[in-house]
């Protein structure tokens, strides 16, 4: 265990920044099934900081703006449609929520597919974008043995 590493139920929590967050609260709970957690308003400025949750894992969603944080991070739109990262969520079943995806307009980048490190998953762009992936493959599970490199892995 790391030396920084805090005992807690989630560690690593990727943070989304967005134009119009209350949009991407509903969109993210009605398309992918998040759980809201927390949302903080401003009087203001409207929602400040929100967490959405999905079995154990954990986002954070913040509004695009002109803070020191924000100076860093780039949306999508800006970079031509890509991404710098892209979040992987384990999915008890990929062919479910693929089809719900689709059907709420996702932008499938990556269609449904049956991994050769097993699993089945597939990518999509979220209203604003962000790149998501889902799959069945569950890196906890127990571990496989590690495979000789081939050519297309160099």
């Amino acid at each position: 265990m790391s030396l920084y590493s805090k005992n807690t139920t989630c560690n690593l929590i990727p943070c989304l920044r967005y134009r119009d967050v209350p949009a991407a609260l509903e969109w993210l709970c009605r398309v992918f099934d998040f759980e809201r957690q927390q949302v903080v308003e401003d009087a203001e400025v409207g929602v400040i900081h929100a967490q959405l949750c999905f079995g154990s894992g954990m986002l954070m969603l913040g509004p695009v703006t002109d803070s020191a944080y924000g100076r860093q991070v780039r949306q999508p739109d800006e970079v031509g449609g890509y991404s710098t990262q892209s979040i992987y969520v384990i999915v008890n079943s990929a062919d479910a929520l693929y089809t719900k995806a689709k059907a709420a307009g996702a932008e499938i980048v990556i269609e449904l597919k049956d991994e050769d490190y097993g699993g089945r998953g597939f990518s999509c762009r979220d209203l604003e974008g962000h790149l998501w992936t889902f799959g069945t493959y569950d890196p906890w599970a127990a571990p496989v043995a590690d495979q000789p490199a081939t050519q297309g892995d160099r």
